[in-house]
């Protein structure tokens, strides 16, 4: 005997996984399904605005499904106003031995499910593998298979965008502020975040821009607000970005973060927050035009262009205010680049696509991931053993999600190749 759910057949139901196209209610009615429904996802009757034929009479209205056809009392839909436009009861088991229901058909779906759909649910839903279809995946339809991942790939960045959002709506709906912020937060990475967001949000991008042509006043107001330049330094070049700070820092009223917000505790000195600074003012300087015109930026050569610049003047030698010297401090790292395309630049494209309706932002926002490899980590490998091929970063990040929101909770019936993997042997 085979554990079933209701969510199965309403799976089955909406992906027509049935083995004919010609149906029988209980009392010996001829039925075609001409629309199933869209399916509900709130309290209320399983599936909307449905359209059957049953004989010659053509209805509309919503379809209630059940495991069972005494699942209908047991539910106490009787008295429930909800389903007082209910124009067939499909259920996979009359139970009840009912010809119909009250005003309405009754379909008994069992003889017309192949009996492997059901086994193979039950092998998916059974499976210890971290992926329920690892031993099929490989023979998934190649174009089902894109499709389906386009659209993760979509939720993902749709996840990705809440945060933009929230920051476009806390700074009067200002496009170019809402990137500054997420950008500040990515050039942080994981350890330092938070400082850099908190950096962003107390030194306005319009005084940065102000100063976008002085490479030195750039530096002055990243540093000086981050805290970094609080402590008596014997350097020249810092001694002046000092006192530069101090006029501006009264000139715009500004606030500084505490030096102690900064992680530099286990990074490589490339990765440190300082080195992060300078090569931000670097950005401001060079192409202050990003905030207004991300578009330009969606290709990797592009976005390398505008974030790996040489280090200049005291930072040629070293990583942090007051540091050791150093023989030769390096650009921004390749893999940091492909980091800022894939959690900023993709996301804030995809964010301004939806608020403005236009397909070729959506396209500039999905082109961000065609020049960066598929990158491979402990969620992508379960796919790539599981037999998957494939190239590109949105590919990846696709898969990430998947695993993360489908796989790891075995939401089988909610991914877009169960329907392929349910109906094969």
């Amino acid at each position: 005997m085979y554990n079933v759910k209701e969510e199965l057949f309403h799976f089955i139901w909406q992906y027509k996984l049935l083995n004919t196209k010609k149906f029988y209610t209980e009392s010996g009615q001829e039925l075609e399904i001409i629309k199933p429904g869209e399916l509900n996802h709130d309290s209320g009757p399983d599936f909307f605005n449905a359209k059957i034929k049953l004989g010659n009479l053509t209805l509309a209205g919503n379809i209630e499904v059940h495991v069972n056809a005494s699942d209908w009392n047991k539910h106490r839909h009787d008295n429930d106003a909800a389903y007082s436009n209910i124009i067939l009861h499909v259920v996979y088991n009359n139970d009840s031995k009912q010809k119909s229901h009250g005003n309405f058909e009754l379909l008994e779906l069992k003889k017309y499910i192949d009996e492997g759909v059901i086994k193979n649910y039950n092998n998916l839903i059974r499976s210890k593998n971290a992926l329920a279809c690892h031993r099929h995946l490989a023979e998934v339809n190649t174009l089902k298979l894109q499709s389906w991942l386009q659209r993760v790939l979509i939720e993902r960045l749709e996840k990705k965008t809440e945060y933009i959002k929230q920051q476009f709506e806390k700074n009067s709906n200002d496009y170019s502020v809402a990137l500054y912020i997420t950008l500040a937060k990515n050039f942080g990475f994981k350890v330092n975040a938070e400082p850099f967001e908190n950096l962003a949000r107390i030194l306005p991008l319009s005084t940065l821009l102000k100063h976008a042509n002085n490479l030195f006043q750039l530096e002055a107001l990243l540093f000086g607000c981050a805290g970094m330049l609080e402590k008596s330094y014997k350097e020249k070049y810092l001694q002046q970005l000092q006192n530069e700070f101090e006029f501006l820092k009264h000139k715009y009223n500004l606030r500084t973060l505490k030096p102690e917000s900064w992680k530099f505790m286990r990074l490589r000195p490339a990765n440190f927050p300082s080195v992060r600074l300078w090569q931000f003012a670097k950005v401001i300087h060079h192409n202050s035009d990003l905030f207004n015109n991300p578009e330009k930026y969606n290709t990797i050569s592009a976005l390398t262009a505008a974030l790996r610049h040489a280090p200049d003047n005291y930072w040629k030698t070293h990583y942090n205010p007051g540091g050791k010297e150093q023989k030769e401090i390096g650009v921004m790292g390749k893999n940091s680049i492909e980091n800022i395309m894939i959690n900023t630049i993709a996301p804030y494209l995809f964010f301004y696509a939806k608020q403005t309706g236009k397909d070729t932002d959506l396209s500039n926002a999905l082109m961000c991931f065609d020049e960066i490899p598929f990158e491979t980590n402990i969620k992508t490998r379960h796919f790539i053993k599981a037999g998957l091929k494939l190239k590109t970063s949105g590919e990846s990040q696709a898969l990430i999600q998947l695993f993360d929101n489908y796989c790891k909770t075995k939401r089988c019936l909610s991914c877009g190749i169960a329907a392929q993997l349910l109906t094969n042997s």
